[in-house]
């Protein structure tokens, strides 16, 4: 490995209300990018990382993705959770710096960029079977949506209400807050009179915390109440006592106790090198990157070249024999992944796995055609 090294930046939420999750990201970018340096690298050349702080800020990532574009070069950026941060990295790297972007969370959907690549679940993914699921095992007709207010609930939101009414069932309430809000005392009275069965919660980090503290002190799942939240995984079962989240139903395209050879092999992996709070889960990222990373390369390999535009036109039909929860690929035109998914239901502080949903396609819309993409290129 002679040649110049490939650039691969990282923005990572090491600080900041998301830092258990955005550490555990740092460790899976550390991982696979020496995974494959000591592999070979690719096309014969070593993987450099450019790991950044994006100290769960807005600004701040948005700095960074300029950073990583314009002073350090990288060939392809990865990271963020929330959808707004997102959206605060593409303004820098995507849309002005012309540089491509693999966004590894579970998420709203509707992301559409010629240079944008999703690889954690959407929601055909995760309401579209979670829902009716549990509408049909609980009998449940009666919904809460307690929302963080950006982009991510309000889409999120939308779907439920779609996906209760269409089975017969209603949203009794809807209500949103800043991300850091932490009071939650009057709209858990207004959960508790509705006689609301199933809570929806797009609520966040930090405050996600005190509203299942006092959701659960307020007696809601002791009479039968419902918990969803679609993110939830095993870093945030550590945020708090197992009794506020027990009975707790998510859906994700992974969780430790899948019990796949590659996945258990892996996850032992990762807590060999990197032991302690900073967990590998599915809602934090993790199984979203690692996949991203892997497909990546992938392309770049097939491509023979780290040109953007042939690298893109590999990744949009990339695929990995073996990933976190099983193998992966992303569906031609829509830069979006095809993955297994996994209802899950936590218990005694820990995820069960209720129902293997096998592999569930995104169906996101298709993205604006190569050509545009390379025609942007050539008016810079």
């Amino acid at each position: 490995m002679t040649q110049a090294s490939i650039k691969v930046g990282m923005i990572a939420e090491e600080t900041g209300a998301l830092s258990f999750m955005g550490r555990a990201n740092a460790n899976v970018a550390r991982m696979v990018v020496d995974e494959i340096n000591a592999d070979g690298g690719l096309l014969g050349r070593k993987i450099e990382l450019y790991l950044e702080d994006g100290a769960t800020t807005d600004a701040v990532a948005a700095a960074k993705a300029a950073k990583l574009v314009a002073q350090d070069k990288v060939d392809v950026i990865f990271g963020g959770i929330y959808s707004s941060t997102r959206q605060a990295i593409k303004a820098p790297a995507v849309v002005k710096g012309r540089t491509l972007y693999i966004y590894p969370e579970q998420y709203e959907g509707q992301e559409c960029d010629p240079l944008i690549f999703c690889t954690g679940p959407v929601p055909a993914q995760q309401l579209d079977p979670l829902i009716p699921w549990l509408m049909r095992k609980t009998g449940a007709k009666t919904f809460y949506l307690p929302s963080a207010d950006y982009i991510w609930p309000h889409v999120m939101n939308e779907r439920v209400r779609q996906l209760v009414t269409a089975d017969g069932g209603s949203i009794v309430g809807e209500e949103y807050y800043p991300l850091d809000h932490m009071e939650y005392g009057e709209m858990v009275g207004r959960i508790m009179s509705s006689g609301a069965e199933v809570v929806f919660n797009t609520i966040v980090p930090p405050g996600v915390v005190p509203f299942f503290a006092q959701l659960h002190d307020a007696g809601f799942q002791n009479r039968g109440g419902q918990l969803i939240c679609t993110y939830f995984d095993e870093n945030l079962l550590g945020l708090l006592p197992a009794p506020h989240v027990e009975g707790l139903y998510g859906c994700l395209d992974y969780y430790q106790n899948v019990s796949d050879p590659f996945s258990q092999t892996l996850l032992r992996r990762y807590n060999q090198l990197y032991p302690g709070n900073a967990q590998f889960t599915g809602g934090s990222a993790c199984s979203g990157l690692y996949r991203g990373m892997k497909l990546w390369a992938a392309a770049v390999k097939a491509a023979g070249s780290l040109k953007q535009d042939e690298v893109i036109k590999a990744l949009d039909h990339a695929k990995i024999a073996d990933g976190p929860g099983g193998p992966a690929e992303v569906v031609p035109g829509q830069h979006h992944v095809r993955m297994n998914m996994y209802i899950a239901q936590a218990s005694n502080g820990s995820f069960k796995i209720v129902k293997n949903l096998g592999v569930i396609d995104p169906q996101e819309g298709n993205v604006p055609g190569f050509a545009d993409a390379g025609q942007m290129h050539a008016a810079e």
